[in-house]
């Protein structure tokens, strides 16, 4: 091989991992993900070692998610006050422990030859790893570049997102075959193959695995489009207590749904002239008022949902906390750039339970999860299938005019095709959405504006087999498949053989 081939091949790695951003949304061109991993398997193929596929691995990652996740420099310069060049560096170095899994993908893909048809399950094994380790960052997971509209997605309600992206990273290398291979029936029959199961995802799409219950919820979805620069500052409270008194008295909803942190003060302190007004409006609408707020109880704080009348029981702590924004991991190695680096809020709280009931309102129960929790499709149908409806408050906010809030959107559009459920969402700057349980956005206010979103919300029971099995058959099959070549290349086995 020549010895410029594998730059240019590690270079086009980089330029397919920045092109396969636009499969996630706001983009969503799904099938494009599926010719850039193809691209790449075919790369890999023409690479000679486990050196070079884990620098091909690494670029593509480091062009997927550079491009996808630069926002997070905007959260951590324009609002969380680091300099610009501490944000480039910590924004960097992020996308590069990110695009490491990739590159492992890349080493172990390259390893032994035998090991080029493993790389569905290394890549759906490693992406799963990243999902968990240092409490977990799943974001552009690749099974979620086909949600909501691909065919695949009629295998959602049944692998999980996980299991798409195995089917998905299945159909490229099969593609990447097609290209390797010179025989016309070979490539016909491959290229039949990944036609019959995107026909079978489509078919799977017509089947309803859930069912109505009760009567549907009029819901009012409230986004006050406080700017994030402003929304702590002690001088601008009064102003957001009357942005959401205004926007409180305009609603209709049976359920009336503030954003996270709506109201920047502790739960105890919000006036009593702002919870009389606005619970007065509510009994006269019959509703019900919830809203984020961050709840003091001894010396733990939590980022929470609660009902303004004060019902003890309809409370919902948040579980899954962001690390560094919400709490400081390693803080013997992290404290000092905190103190002297970064401002960032309420950045050392406390998790609420793993097991929390879902609020009953009206004839429905509805489970609750704040800010990104909505990515971790395995805790989130922990509260099914007792609730009927699934709902999340998000501040992203941090993030300015960005894609993130599209990439979030899209989080919460795979849960609603997972667990067969309506999904209502209320922020403070968008996307504020009521979610059909097919994963569809029905209603949507537009971002950075002040408003209220309304409409029928209906409960559904019955379980998806995701919702009843999760993550663990896709997650095994993969592990098994691991195991067994690795059982099959140790030098232990090849000991015992010899004896």
């Amino acid at each position: 091989m020549n010895k410029h081939y594998p730059l240019f091949y590690i270079a086009i790695s980089f330029l397919l991992g920045a092109l396969s951003v636009l499969s996630f949304a706001p983009f969503n061109y799904h099938f494009i993900s599926l010719l850039s991993l193809s691209g790449l398997f075919y790369i890999w193929h023409r690479l000679s070692n486990a050196r070079q596929g884990f620098l091909s691995g690494l670029f593509f990652g480091l062009g997927l998610f550079g491009f996808g996740i630069s926002w997070i420099y905007i959260s951590l310069n324009t609002y969380g006050g680091m300099p610009s060049w501490l944000s480039c560096l910590s924004t960097f170095l992020f996308c590069l422990f990110c695009a490491f899994f990739t590159g492992l993908i890349g080493w172990f893909s390259l390893h032994k030859k035998s090991s080029f048809f493993l790389i569905p399950f290394i890549w759906t094994f490693f992406e799963w790893i990243k999902g968990w380790v240092f409490t977990g960052f799943p974001w552009l997971t690749m099974g979620y570049s086909q949600v909501p509209s691909s065919p695949l997605v009629g295998f959602l309600p049944i692998i999980g997102i996980y299991g798409l992206t195995l089917i998905l990273t299945s159909l490229a290398l099969i593609l990447s075959l097609v290209l390797l291979n010179k025989g016309k029936r070979s490539k016909l029959l491959r290229i039949s193959l990944v036609a019959a199961v995107l026909v079978s995802g489509q078919l799977l799409k017509k089947i309803e695995w859930t069912e109505p219950t009760g009567k549907p919820i009029f819901i009012s979805l409230v986004q006050g489009n406080i700017a994030q620069d402003i929304k702590w500052q002690k001088e601008t409270v009064t102003q957001t207590l009357q942005t959401y008194q205004k926007l409180i008295q305009k609603t209709k909803g049976q359920i009336i749904l503030l954003p996270e942190t709506a109201l920047p003060l502790l739960a105890e302190y919000i006036p009593e002239t702002f919870k009389k007004s606005v619970l007065l409006h509510a009994s006269k609408v019959q509703g019900y008022v919830l809203i984020g707020a961050i709840e003091r109880q001894d010396a733990k704080y939590f980022n929470v949902v609660l009902n303004l009348d004060g019902n003890s029981s309809q409370v919902y702590r948040k579980f899954h906390l962001v690390p560094f924004g919400e709490f400081i991991p390693l803080k013997f190695i992290f404290q000092y750039i905190y103190t002297y680096y970064l401002n960032m809020p309420m950045n050392d709280l406390s998790r609420g339970s793993n097991r929390q009931e879902p609020m009953a309102i009206e004839n429905q129960k509805i489970a609750f999860n704040i800010c990104y929790e909505d990515v971790f499709g395995e805790e989130i149908i922990q509260a099914l299938p007792s609730a009927t409806i699934l709902a999340n408050v998000s501040n992203d906010a941090w993030y300015g005019r960005s894609i993130a809030a599209y990439q979030h959107l899209q989080f919460s559009q795979a849960r609603a095709i997972e667990t067969g459920r309506m999904v209502i969402r209320a922020t403070n700057t968008g996307a504020t959405a009521i979610i059909d349980e097919h994963g569809i956005v029905k209603e949507i206010l537009p971002v950075f504006t002040e408003g209220i979103l309304e409409g029928d919300v209906q409960g559904f029971k019955n379980t998806t087999p995701y919702v009843f099995f999760g993550n663990w058959p896709v997650i095994t099959l993969c592990f098994i498949a691991l195991l067994g070549w690795i059982m099959r290349h140790s030098k232990l086995l090849w000991i015992l053989k010899k004896k």
